[in-house]
């Protein structure tokens, strides 16, 4: 094992190959077939000859594979965790070789609603409701594709964490470790409720068309209602209050037809996934969320939670409304449960991408659980210590 890296937030990262692959035929939970399944992924450093270096990195909802690096021709943005992969970094690229997939269903590369059916067009409407489990099946034939049959790590936060769990409990033998980051093990009614008024904003925009909207713009206004609904959501309430309060944006008045700061705050978030995102990968991953439950046909999650073989570590943020501290504590039921961690953070669910602090110490303890122990950082609790 080697010796836990020394690194920092500014380390360059090592060159990525962007890549996509067709990976074979995939039967969706919902019994239908996708044929010739493209997945666009990311690599970081090499697989050695044993093949046990091999470390997963998972994204939300609207991440890609783009986990570190600058924004780019074909990349409109910069690395969702920067300062995570790379030499001398949490996951150094001198020892491990990192994979990250565009998940199923997205819009950056893998098979999705925008990308071509059988009769080569866009699937559009016709493109099945699909699952966590199936997204995760879809990144396992990815795995056999690149000759890696075990992880010795699975890493994701929030979407990424749903798959992170589907992983561990779905294919034990091939995940040595996982790190679930700000998620849970079953959606709940209330994530569920956040995401129906999203979800009826896109259908609802004249634009929608049922969903066959190709090539056209789509339901731009829809998306970013949807999107100002979910940031509110990844926001903790104090953190929006301390920052915009009831102040009106600068030099409009609400009082008569001006906004209010927060109010710009929502429509700058909402505008800029609108330029990068589409509008039914946005749909298809929301419901994928809604129907995530690792206890699904396997006599529910505490029965699920026994079939994991590796370590598992969890991580909650006490602000995140989102995926709380509670759901978090459902993971750390799980008998494979090693360390249950809770980030003290003003930020909300946002967190688990901005206090990169306590996040990529969880990462390290998970690639170098040898190495000497110090002090954790200010902000990071460490509620259960499993074993």
């Amino acid at each position: 094992m080697p010796s836990a890296p020394k690194h920092s937030a500014h380390t360059d990262p090592a060159p990525s190959r962007k890549r996509s692959a067709i990976v074979g035929d995939l039967r969706t939970e919902s019994g239908e077939l996708l044929t010739d399944v493209r997945m666009a992924y990311q690599t970081w450093g090499r697989l050695n000859k044993a093949g046990d270096n091999a470390v997963l990195v998972l994204h939300a909802l609207t991440g890609d594979s783009h986990v570190v690096g600058k924004a780019g021709l074909g990349q409109p943005t910069a690395g969702w965790w920067p300062g995570l992969i790379g030499p001398g970094c949490p996951i150094d690229t001198d020892e491990w070789f990192v994979v990250a997939p565009n998940v199923l269903g997205g819009c950056r590369g893998s098979t999705g609603p925008g990308t071509p059916a059988d009769d080569g067009k866009p699937f559009g409407s016709s493109f099945p409701h699909i699952t966590i489990r199936d997204q995760v099946n879809a990144e396992a034939l990815l795995a056999d594709s690149l000759k890696i049959s075990t992880f010795a790590a699975v890493f994701g936060g929030s979407m990424g964490g749903m798959r992170a769990i589907e992983w561990a409990v779905s294919y034990p033998g091939r995940v040595k470790n996982a790190a679930v980051i700000a998620s849970c093990a079953v959606a709940t009614a209330d994530q569920i409720a956040w995401a129906t008024p999203q979800i009826h904003a896109i259908r609802g925009d004249v634009g929608f068309n049922g969903g066959d909207y190709y090539p056209g713009p789509g339901p731009r206004n829809g998306l970013e209602v949807a999107r100002q609904i979910a940031h509110t959501t990844y926001r903790a309430a104090g953190d929006l209050d301390e920052r915009f309060g009831p102040a009106p944006q600068l030099g409009e008045e609400p009082l008569t037809g001006g906004r209010y700061a927060v109010q710009s705050y929502l429509q700058h978030h909402g505008r800029k996934l609108v330029r990068r995102f589409d509008a039914n990968a946005y749909l298809t991953l929301t419901e994928a969320m809604n129907s995530h439950d690792i206890g699904r046909g396997r006599g529910g999650v505490e029965m699920a939670l026994r079939r994991i073989t590796g370590q598992l570590r969890v991580l909650s943020i006490d602000s995140d409304r989102l995926f709380t501290v509670a759901d978090g504590a459902v993971l750390a039921n799980s008998p494979a449960c090693v360390e249950f961690t809770t980030i003290n953070s003003p930020y909300g669910h946002d967190a688990f991408l901005i206090e990169t602090e306590p996040v990529f110490a969880l990462v390290s303890r998970t690639l170098y659980p040898t190495r000497i122990s110090v002090s954790p950082p200010a902000r990071e609790v460490v509620t259960h210590d499993i074993r």
